[in-house]
């Protein structure tokens, strides 16, 4: 996925920084990522080094704010200084798209610091590192899992925070990818004329992802294999439960379709699908076309 969800840069600075209480000069640095300040870091304050370094980070001269991050865990290992560093130089190295760098400061910031006050934005940070990094839906979706279980963590461990709120938002957009992916195989699958290996992604859907906008399609597609395969029973129990959830959508009008030009139905088409038992997906319906 392209799309970023990036938190404001003020808040974090707000939220890093309230343990600055003055800053007694800034280096001027140009935009250039290449651009080092000519001094030695290590003769440095801390204050210092976390004020150039957030000056730094706001010009977006990533490296030059990593260095100076590093070098207040480097120099000053024990001081509060090195909490807030690591950090914003968790968030530096996401911002610059540098993701496993990223999660490597994030993960050694949650093991040290699990009581920390910003340890749900730690979390929260992480997973997005795992987020932004999902595939196309052509390719593996391995990512796409480990952004999921970094999200459900966020929403397991700080339930009632914002961060969980996004999170879920996610999580539901990791599902629709993942459908997605198993949408393309079967299609894939359905084209080479493997019917068998079609119906079990397209069933996949169905089990796993059945609140995503993938579902109707899958049950069309799987309706048009069983007919192909002249499974009718299979085709009119399967459009059935499309009927009943998706009346109104095109997959629906295409499954019906099918089923005329087949002749497995005949007169008006009729929408009164009534389930036996309660469920968003019965398999027995009391529909008859």
């Amino acid at each position: 996925m392209n799309a970023r969800t990036r938190l404001a840069l003020p808040v974090l600075l707000a939220m890093a920084l309230g343990g600055c209480s003055t800053i007694n000069s800034i280096l001027p640095w140009t935009k250039s990522e290449d651009d080092t300040p000519k001094v030695n870091l290590a003769d440095e304050q801390p204050d210092l080094l976390y004020s150039n370094g957030v000056d730094a980070l706001q010009r977006n001269n990533y490296s030059v704010a990593v260095k100076h991050f590093d070098a207040i865990q480097q120099n000053y290992p024990y001081s509060s200084w090195a909490t807030n560093a690591q950090l914003m130089e968790g968030y530096t190295e996401y911002r610059r798209d540098s993701y496993t760098e990223a999660v490597s400061q994030l993960d050694r910031f949650i093991a040290l610091h699990p009581a920390n006050k910003d340890v749900g934005y730690a979390y929260y940070l992480r997973a997005l590192c795992y987020y932004e990094q999902i595939a196309d839906i052509s390719r593996d979706q391995k990512g796409t899992q480990e952004a999921m279980a970094a999200l459900q963590e966020v929403v397991n461990r700080f339930p009632d925070s914002a961060y969980a709120r996004d999170a879920r938002l996610k999580i539901d957009l990791c599902r629709d990818h993942l459908a997605g992916k198993e949408m393309d195989i079967g299609r894939y699958y359905e084209k080479q004329h493997l019917y068998g290996a079609a119906i079990g992604r397209f069933q996949r859907v169905i089990d796993d992802f059945q609140t995503t906008n993938h579902t109707p399609e899958a049950l069309s597609r799987l309706t048009e294999i069983y007919l192909k395969l002249g499974m009718v029973g299979e085709a009119k129990r399967t459009a059935s439960v499309l009927a009943y959830n998706y009346p109104g959508s095109n997959w629906y009008q295409n499954s019906w379709n099918d089923m005329v030009q087949v002749g497995a139905v005949q007169g008006t088409r009729e929408t009164n699908a009534t389930p036996d038992r309660p469920g968003f997906f019965s398999r027995a319906l009391n529909w008859a076309f």
